[in-house]
């Protein structure tokens, strides 16, 4: 071995070989790329930046020699490639020799690889941007909406229990017409078969997803319930299949109407009605994306088997591409078409106050699952048929934003306190722009069911 082969490469002074940075601009069709470049991009990842671009700017110039040749930011040309752009910011480097140029190359790849991220600075960053309702996309963050969702998603005991609430005051307390308001979200005593109804919901906002459960048009006694419950206002064996076809078209019409192009619509329904419910949905949206069912633990009222299911249809609106959170389990969210949840008759506690308020209530945590998987956190969820409220504590949970529409009083006020009970907030209602104490809605407590 020979004095030159032992001799070490003489350190550079990085303070003194590393000349003044000048951003210069340079055409993007003068650049070459680096010849023996061993990093490999995604077509999500080139997605990603370009967001980042076009909502931010790009702040991290690309890095070129003095022959054009790019030594950092391959993904970078790219980007700008795909927006249209035909010049690029860059900082020339001329001083490397070759072996340091190769040298950068590798160590521009792969030092970003190093490192971790501490877990709660990063759920406060994604939370204050959530929260704070931001103007950029939430991908510009370079994360995915599935894993802003694991990130910030609510404790694990939080999510074990459903909420809690008192039963329903005797004598409803909201009146038709009544707009309350909670939090960020929006609770409308109308008929989602009326267009100033929505309207007046709405006010000119559109959902991304919408999760509704119609009535049946089944008798709730014998069929849904062996409880003695009050007949559905709308919805309960009264129409013909024909009326309730016109119906249901009516209803979810109004819910497609105020819905982006691309959104997703769940719409639970029974097996009696599926022919029906199909009639309807079919004309109003661009694809039925899927089936699903909800397998619940127990069985409940029937005729020839008991019934231990429900179903929910899966629909389109429009053809823009709509949002899909669950990619094959890639975040941890391993969904099937099979939803297994406990329903209201299972023997737990509070089953029956859960069945006092509501005789088709279902699990927030089954609602909460489905707009995970369709939206993003700030979305906007709607429902024309509330009920008990379900929808708004699934988008409470899930930093999703609710826009609900449920015609009977009463319901809205179980609805009503079940945020209450759930956030520890009162809710107001938007003509006064307070919670009078005349309405009988009684400050949060502890007891109750959801």
């Amino acid at each position: 071995m020979t004095h030159a082969q032992n001799a070490q490469p003489e350190r550079c002074d990085p303070l003194n070989n590393f000349p003044t940075p000048t951003i210069i601009h340079v055409a993007i069709a003068v650049l070459i790329a680096y010849p023996r470049s061993a990093r490999r991009h995604t077509a999500s990842k080139l997605k990603k930046l370009i967001k980042s671009i076009q909502d931010i700017g790009l702040l991290d110039p690309i890095i070129i020699d003095e022959s054009n040749m790019i030594l950092s930011g391959h993904l970078r040309v790219g980007a700008f490639k795909a927006i249209g752009l035909d010049n690029i910011p860059a900082i020339r480097i001329t001083h490397l020799s070759r072996d340091q140029k190769a040298a950068f190359v590798l160590h521009a790849n792969k030092i970003v690889e190093e490192g971790s991220w501490d877990k709660g600075i990063l759920k406060q960053e994604l939370s204050m941007l959530v929260e704070f309702g931001c103007d950029i996309d939430l991908e510009t963050t370079g994360f995915d909406i599935g894993e802003i969702d694991l990130v910030i998603g609510s404790d694990e005991a939080a999510v074990d229990e459903e909420p809690l609430v008192p039963p329903p005051p005797a004598q409803a307390v909201t009146r038709p017409g009544d707009l309350w308001i909670m939090g960020q979200h929006r609770l409308l005593c109308g008929s989602c078969l009326e267009p100033l109804d929505w309207q007046c919901l709405m006010r000119g906002e559109r959902a991304r997803v919408c999760f509704t459960d119609p009535p049946y048009n089944v008798k709730i006694k014998g069929h849904v319930s062996s409880k003695d419950h009050d007949e559905f206002a709308m919805g309960s064996s009264e129409m013909s299949p024909e009326q309730f076809v016109a119906f249901l078209y009516g209803a979810l019409g109004g819910a497609v109407e105020w819905s982006i192009d691309g959104a997703i619509h769940y719409i639970c329904m029974d097996h009696r009605h599926m022919r029906e419910l199909y009639a309807a949905a079919d004309p109003l949206y661009s694809a039925q994306l899927n089936l699903c069912v909800w397998a619940k633990t127990n069985g409940g009222m029937g005729s020839f088997y008991r019934s231990r299911h429900e179903l929910v249809a899966v629909y389109k609106v429009g053809t823009a591409p709509h949002i899909n959170n669950v990619q094959l389990g890639r975040f941890g969210r391993n969904r099937t078409n099979v939803w297994s949840y406990a329903g209201a008759n299972t023997f737990r506690k509070g089953r029956d106050k859960d069945i006092a308020d509501h005789p088709t209530v279902k699990p927030v945590t089954m609602v909460a699952d489905a707009i995970m998987d369709a939206s993003a956190p700030g979305d906007i969820c709607i429902d024309g048929f509330g009920g008990s409220g379900t929808l708004i504590l699934a988008a409470e949970r899930t930093n999703r934003v609710a826009r609900v529409i449920e015609l009977e009083p009463k319901y809205c006020d179980v609805a009503v306190r079940r945020w209450e009970e759930m956030t520890g907030r009162q809710a107001v209602l938007d003509r006064t722009g307070k919670n009078p104490p005349a309405l009988f809605l009684p400050p949060p407590g502890k007891e109750g069911a959801a």
